[in-house]
């Protein structure tokens, strides 16, 4: 992203997308050290203090990592915008760990299996596009508890178990409080949960294919300036996020 000298034709969007998952006691203290900074050099703060201050905590990253992460989030922003089941808000990489996207869910439409199974799409969307786009997945897709692979496990779950979405047993309820550890135990339930997140992969592999070029221009734009909005998201998607659409309708 350039640096511009503050005035009244820039606009806030660019810094308030690098203030992402900041708190606004965060922000306030920034502004102070950066305003001190400014009065001790004998000038006015500008747009590039406060836009290199809040860059400061960008991760470090090769230009492979850089172009893996972009690729990843643009999978995972992608596939929210196309399903619809989520509005995004901002994709990045190097300003919260490797890259975030973040999403408003859409209230609008109903949550039925369809929903879910978009929904388990959206977080496998990342690691499908490494797959097609560079050909293998790192292992940040996984490995914690809120990873996309761990998070993507738990619906699928609870589809199974406690949302009546099961072709098996669909009447009968357990608690979402036993967790993943009782896949580890019941192999019929863990392959039944297997094949909805295949089942799920895809769709994210159909609509990342069917959106290459999308894809591409997302992944590229996050390579060279860190951040983009949510409209700028959807205008490299080529559609407009209509909040009354169904994810019934068809991809």
């Amino acid at each position: 992203m350039n640096s511009y000298e503050m005035n009244a034709e820039n606009t806030l969007l660019p810094l308030a997308l690098l203030a992402l998952g900041k708190t606004g006691a965060d922000v306030e203290r920034m502004v102070r050290e950066v305003r001190r900074t400014a009065r001790r050099s004998g000038r006015a703060v500008s747009w590039a203090d406060l836009e290199n201050a809040l860059r400061s905590g960008q991760a470090d990253m090769s230009a492979d990592l850089r172009r893996r992460a972009a690729v990843h989030e643009a999978g995972h922003a992608v596939v929210y915008t196309v399903t619809g089941v989520a509005t995004v808000e901002s994709a990045s990489i190097g300003l919260h760990g490797i890259g975030m996207v973040t999403t408003t869910p859409n209230p609008s439409i109903p949550q039925n299996e369809t929903w879910l199974m978009h929904s388990i799409a959206c977080l496998l969307g990342g690691r499908s596009a490494e797959l097609i786009v560079i050909g293998e997945a790192l292992a940040g897709g996984g490995g914690a508890d809120e990873s996309d692979l761990a998070r993507a496990t738990a619906m699928a779950l609870a589809a199974e178990t406690s949302l009546g979405f099961s072709a098996y047993q669909p009447l009968l309820y357990r608690s979402g409080t036993m967790g993943t550890s009782e896949l580890t135990c019941n192999r019929q339930l863990a392959e039944r949960v297997s094949r909805r997140l295949e089942g799920a992969e895809a769709i994210a592999r159909r609509i990342i294919e069917e959106n290459r070029h999308a894809l591409e221009d997302v992944a590229a734009q996050l390579v060279n300036v860190g951040i983009l909005s949510g409209d700028e998201v959807r205008n490299l998607v080529g559609r407009t996020m209509d909040v009354t659409r169904s994810p019934n309708a068809p991809l």
